[in-house]
């Protein structure tokens, strides 16, 4: 149906021709609906100043993805890959459509209802689960399964066993798996019931997302050969018939049970509680990533998980930090014994004691395909020899990454959960993600954990420092190396840090400035007698200098280069000035901002942390800042923009206040940059000269340039063929 147009009758419609949907019919009550659908590209409007604005959002979260969502309005885009996860937490086609309908000022595009029939009748209809350590191809359509069943492939793989019913063209059958008898650690009694509850009466929905599947339901499946799995699994996605991973851990007798529990005055969070709930939600664990802002008790939700499924659990992390953080966290909030916890680093390698434990180590050191030290590949072999319950995943953005898809392949295990804060990359790899671990679970909106005091209230900043004439014309002189430098070194930014390291010390903030450049790290530091922290500190200097910024008054400032950009606990932390960056990556920005979104002790009006991007005017810094904060906008955060700072040129011992110290650090700045673009092996050999004029550099000092007229130049060397094809044309 061709879309009817309208007569323009101002000056300014002809613009919107392509965004004109007022030829949508309106539901009567369409006040009293928060969502509007645009029927080309399948996104949502949501009005999230409607009374039933909070049910809508759980609602969108759990089918679509977040676009941006700021105070008023919030946009949500459909997509096959968050169908799939709406599927893998229960929902079922006609229940989507149905809700959407209900919120709707308008009537579900055909256009937007056919994407989802596509996206949600296949996916989800067949689940592995693991079972007494057997593995079965369940179903709640015997249709499905014998449509399976006349695949080759598939048909090699199963198991037949006339003794249970699985021989033939029958199939054994249970009743669909609940979670009667199993309870969260740390929820309260009836915190899984609440939300449905209340979703069921607002919008009168059978079914919740968390519910699971019907308990009067039975489910039919079929055994397959360990062996066979990968290959029916590939052979299922062929199909288009792709397979949800679950696993029954409750009646997992083959590997041995972890005594680990949360302690007893560990209460997790509603949001902690509703995300685990969509993992847990049938009675198994399922495989899939959930997202919390940083500081938003991601940490606690991992362990959560742990001490539900109650099996040998590996944690990955990014760095030797982190490590020792998640072992310190289990043992605060868990009652796990020490022994059970191993580590496996460059520094350490352990193994835990008794039968089923818990083992912490980097991507880097699991997925490692160098050779290996002695104690390492004792180590690799220990966990590779291990069937593991579960696999948890921080910071689970970087698996992506090919050097850490390995580590998916190399270890075996049955559940698999995935946390980050920032589930974007600038490589658009992100959606690897769904069939290396599995969907998103659940997402957190950051503005309403802000709101509720679970994360501090942040008041970001973009600090416009103008170039000084001397760096700005070496700026516009130099190539893109050297101009990053520049503007990384600019001496107005230099200023700008020191003002607001004095201004923030001054009110009792703790302090954190970030570099990505590692020269600038190191001279900043040094200039304003600071502590730093970058890739080539030691482990033990790292640990001394954080636990002395986390517990020493007299220390307050410290600066940190992108090794501190994730996994690294820092609640004291209130303020984060930023000096150099990643180019435009938005997950870094992210990230780093979450380095002081902890909720703070102090109960301060409005602000409670404060986040400062110092920028270089007029230069390419400007476009990357700008593309940085993409992702922050969307979750709601504004950038206030500062180009003066009040009082700062009359700060007592300001550095490079005169041209003259500014010319000398800009030849400093210079020459930095020559060593930088050097062979290493020329580095120890060469003189480091003085500075000068350019005469004195070049070695001409006493010398004048003079033109000379040029000689003639001499005749072209001939071949000597052809000189004696010349002599001979002369002599006829």
């Amino acid at each position: 149906m061709s879309t009817p147009r309208l007569p323009r009758y101002d000056a300014v419609s002809r613009l919107f021709d392509r965004q004109d949907y007022t030829y949508l019919p309106l539901k009567k009550d369409h006040a009293s609906r928060p969502i509007w659908i645009n029927p080309e590209n399948g996104h949502f409007i949501l009005e999230a100043f409607s009374p039933i604005a909070d049910q809508a959002q759980d609602f969108l979260t759990a089918i679509a993805e977040p676009v941006s969502r700021p105070a008023h309005i919030h946009e949500y885009r459909l997509t096959p890959y968050s169908l799939y996860a709406a599927v893998s937490v229960g929902l079922e086609t006609n229940d989507i459509i149905d809700v959407l309908n209900r919120l709707s000022k308008v009537p579900v595009p055909e256009s937007v209802a056919k994407l989802i029939r596509e996206c949600t009748l296949s996916y989800g209809k067949v689940k592995l689960v693991l079972k007494q350590n057997r593995y079965y191809v369940e179903s709640q359509h015997p249709s499905i399964l014998q449509r399976l069943l006349k695949d080759d492939v598939i048909r090699g793989a199963r198991v037949l066993d006339s003794g249970d019913g699985n021989s033939g063209n029958s199939f054994l059958q249970n009743k669909a798996p609940t979670a009667d008898g199993l309870k969260i650690p740390g929820t309260g009694k009836k915190a899984q019931g609440q939300d449905a509850e209340m979703f069921n009466t607002l919008i009168e929905l059978d079914k919740d997302d968390e519910v699971g599947e019907d308990e009067s339901e039975d489910v039919h499946s079929f055994e397959i050969v360990s062996a066979q799995v990968e290959n029916v699994r590939k052979r299922c996605n062929q199909l288009d018939l792709p397979m949800l991973e679950e696993y029954d851990f409750r009646n997992d007798t083959f590997n041995p049970d972890l005594e680990i529990d949360l302690k007893p005055i560990t209460v997790i969070r509603p949001y902690q509680e509703k995300s685990l709930s969509k993992m847990f939600g049938n009675g198994r664990a399922r495989s899939g990533i959930i997202v919390l802002p940083c500081g938003a008790g991601k940490t606690l939700v991992g362990i959560t998980a742990a001490c539900t499924v109650k099996k040998s659990t590996l944690v990955l992390c990014t760095s030797s930090v982190s490590v020792m953080q998640w072992k310190q966290q289990f043992l605060m909030w868990s009652n796990i014994k020490e022994s059970r916890i191993a580590v496996f680093t460059a520094d350490q390698k352990e193994r835990f004691s008794g039968d089923a434990g818990i083992v912490i180590s980097t991507y880097s050191m699991v997925a490692n395909t160098r050779q290996r030290s002695y104690e390492s590949a004792k180590m690799m072999e220990f966990i590779r020899s291990r069937e593991w319950g579960f696999l948890l995943l921080d910071e689970v953005h970087v698996v992506p990454a090919q050097m850490f898809r390995q580590v998916i392949s190399t270890v075996a295990t049955h559940a698999k959960l995935g946390l980050t804060a920032t589930l974007v990359r600038e490589d658009e790899k992100i959606d690897d993600l769904n069939f290396l671990i599995g969907p998103k679970l659940y997402e957190a909106n950051w503005m309403d954990l802000a709101l509720q005091g679970h994360i501090a209230t942040v008041q970001c900043a973009e600090v416009w420092c103008e170039m000084t004439p001397e760096f700005y014309s070496e700026y516009l002189r130099e190539t893109s190396r050297k101009r990053a430098l520049l503007y990384a070194m600019n001496p107005r930014k230099v200023q700008a840090c020191q003002y607001l390291i004095r201004y923030h010390e001054g009110r009792g903030d703790k302090i954190i400035v970030f570099s990505d450049n590692v020269y600038a790290l190191r001279e900043y530091a040094l200039l304003l007698k600071k502590p730093f922290i970058y890739g080539g500190t030691g482990q033990t200097e790292r640990m001394n200098i954080l636990h002395q910024f986390q517990h020493n008054p007299a220390l307050n400032t410290m600066f940190l280069s992108k090794v501190g950009d994730t996994s690294i606990d820092l609640p004291e932390a209130t303020c984060l000035i930023q000096i150099s960056s990643h180019y435009g990556s938005r997950r870094q920005e992210a990230q780093r901002l979450g380095r002081i979104l902890r909720a703070k002790r102090r109960n301060d009006e409005g602000f409670n942390a404060f986040f400062y991007s110092l920028v270089s005017k007029d230069t390419q810094e400007m476009y990357y800042s700008t593309k940085r904060q993409q992702f922050l906008i969307d979750q709601g955060y504004a950038f206030k923009v500062i180009t003066h700072l009040e009082g700062m040129d009359d700060m007592e011992n300001l550095v490079y206040r005169d041209k003259a110290s500014r010319l000398d650090y800009l030849h400093t700045v210079l020459m930095a940059s020559e060593r930088r673009r050097m062979p290493r092996w020329r580095t120890t050999t060469l003189a480091r000269r003085a500075a000068g004029s350019l005469q004195s550099l070049s070695g001409g000092d006493s010398m004048a340039y003079m033109e000379y007229e040029r000689p003639k130049a001499k005749k072209d060397v001939q071949h000597p063929l052809f000189k004696k094809y010349k002599k001979k044309r002369g002599a006829a």
